[in-house]
């Protein structure tokens, strides 16, 4: 009998284990001990795995951390890409972010205070965070230039991806900042929901025609 192209391997499937447990042991370390006084080598110790092991998954060590670093760069490139015909960049990444807020996304920097606060306490996750996202809006740039058929990516597609990606990067700054105060994620939620919805209301002038998907 053949495998289904669609269902990952055995090897596959041990792979994504390995990486989770990695990740899991590095999460535990870096909150109980500091992420800057956790070595790689006490991360593959307390995840069985050899260094090597280690490294081969994650590269860079901030990223053992920010597990959801590629996630979190591509999000919004991906929302443009995936918007529904008659829908603009401006209301597809609206009615993500909106959502992400429901759901209390980690994307959004829900986190829980023991994460936010390793963060704030490490400049290299500090500065890797601010790489992501600044990574996170070149790719957006790159997916509208795509939407609007230009090549290469232009001065209007930069601009229009700067200040998309502003929202998000606000939500997620104030989302970080309240749960460093020790605020309930819901109640976080619920209070940030209502300054994104007047963040994109203010763009609905310059960019709510922008990008829309022909039908």
């Amino acid at each position: 009998m053949t495998e289904n192209a669609t269902t990952p391997s055995l090897r596959e499937l041990n792979k994504r284990r390995t990486r989770e447990a990695i990740s899991h042991a590095a999460t535990r370390l870096f909150i109980e001990q500091g992420f800057d006084r956790t070595t790689i080598a006490e991360v593959a110790a307390a995840a069985g795995v050899a260094k090597m092991t280690v490294t081969n998954h994650f590269p860079r060590k901030e990223d053992l951390f920010f597990d959801l670093h590629e996630e979190l760069v591509v999000r919004l490139a991906a929302t443009v890409a995936g918007r529904a015909p008659g829908e603009s960049a401006l209301a597809a990444l609206r009615r993500d972010c909106l959502a992400g807020l429901d759901r209390q996304d980690a994307r959004l920097g829900f986190s829980g205070p023991e994460f936010a606060r390793t963060v704030f306490d490490s400049p290299a996750l500090g500065a890797r965070l601010r790489e992501l996202h600044e990574q996170g809006e070149t790719a957006l740039a790159e997916a509208l230039a795509e939407a609007v058929h230009e090549r290469p990516v232009g001065f209007e597609c930069r601009v229009a991806a700067a200040l998309l990606a502003a929202v998000d990067r606000a939500v997620f700054a104030e989302v970080f900042r309240r749960t460093l105060a020790g605020e309930e994620q819901t109640a976080i939620a619920t209070a940030v929901r209502p300054s994104a919805v007047r963040a994109y209301d203010r763009l609905e002038g310059a960019l709510g025609s922008f990008a829309v998907r022909e039908a």
